[in-house]
């Protein structure tokens, strides 16, 4: 039972680590194999971080692709609303001049007008016009 786990904890560590020893065959081989030891965990340690870092890197990754994807998304939405609302916009104009164009239509009063100054603005007086119109046609 003890055997396991010293194979299974530190069985690859002490092979490397007595290989190098008979490699080198250093003057004091218990430091040497203490200080092979603990740069080897050390190596393992960071490894490791390295290892959890890109793991953490690719999800932050897959986070802001999938950010972008709904920002795309979001600007195809905002694209396609617009355009509706122009859509909406051009057919309600075409209504409101469809409507005073045609001959008999409603006579319409002026209307003040405010430009960006906040000067009043005078549209011109339509009923006078379409006035004028009849009179000519008589």
């Amino acid at each position: 039972m003890e055997s396991q786990y010293l194979k299974q904890c530190l069985g690859t560590c002490l092979k490397m680590g007595l290989a190098e020893v008979v490699e080198h065959q250093p003057a004091d081989p218990i430091a040497y194999l203490a200080h092979w030891i603990y740069n080897y965990r050390r190596i393992l340690d960071e490894e490791k971080k390295r290892m959890l870092e890109r793991i953490e890197l690719e999800q932050e990754q897959e986070v802001a692709l999938a950010e972008l994807e709904m920002l795309r998304k979001m600007k195809e939405d905002e694209l396609m609303i617009q355009q509706k609302l122009e859509e909406q916009h051009k057919e309600n104009e075409k209504t409101i001049a469809e409507l005073t164009d045609v001959p008999g239509a409603p006579n319409l009063t002026s209307v003040e007008e405010l430009d960006e100054n906040e000067q009043s603005e005078s549209v011109t007086d339509l009923v006078p016009e379409a006035e004028q119109e009849s009179s000519e046609l008589t």
